[in-house]
């Protein structure tokens, strides 16, 4: 069965891909959004997070006729009332930039005390195929961190410490981090509904 994951970030592909193989689903080809004909996107615009992966698996079904499965991803800071939230991705104004989006967390962040740095990242994952809808939520606690450390992951992963950990996000191995993640935790919620697919 072929799963299209709603994305063209190749460390989102590689993510589901190394979870899939891990709990015995090697049934299922994942592709993303560049391996497919292009159809128009419509902008995260919804409010939450859910509403947005929602949108965006929806809207890859029915262009391509494929399973499909999006996420929407991103860090709710206590501090800051839970924001960058859904706009984690263009909080510094470009989508995407994830280095001036972290920097201006960790200013955001400056005078803050170590012990009010709490955050988690958020994690919903849609998944879409026919008349089955579902989303799911992940979510992983931890602090912020007052330098960035580590290069593996993106987004804020070098800034961000796992409760019951020293390291990073970006410091773990991508099995550790898969293990642990928001977005595996989000990803393995969807697998029974995968499965079901995968069988017929």
């Amino acid at each position: 069965m072929k799963l299209l994951l709603a994305s063209r970030n190749k460390k989102k592909l590689g993510e589901l891909r190394r979870i899939l193989l891990a709990e015995g689903l090697d049934g299922i080809e994942v592709v993303g959004l560049d391996d497919v004909p292009g159809f128009p996107e419509a902008p995260e615009t919804e409010p939450t997070f859910e509403g947005n992966a929602l949108a965006k698996a929806r809207d890859a079904y029915n262009a391509t006729g494929l399973p499909s499965v999006a996420d929407d991803s991103g860090i709710a800071i206590d501090a800051l009332n839970g924001m960058p939230g859904v706009l984690s991705a263009r909080w510094s104004g470009a989508h995407g930039d994830d280095e001036a989006n972290t920097r201006l967390v960790l200013g955001q962040l400056r005078d803050v005390p170590d012990e009010r740095r709490g955050a988690a990242f958020v994690c919903t994952a849609a998944f879409v195929n026919g008349d089955v809808e579902t989303v799911v939520r992940g979510e992983w606690r931890g602090t912020i961190t007052r330098e960035p450390r580590g290069t593996n992951g993106f987004g804020y992963d070098p800034v961000f410490v796992p409760e019951g950990h020293d390291v990073t996000s970006a410091e773990l191995s991508p099995e550790e981090k898969d293990a642990l993640s928001h977005r595996g935790r989000a990803l393995r919620l969807l697998l029974p509904h995968l499965r079901e697919p995968a069988r017929g």
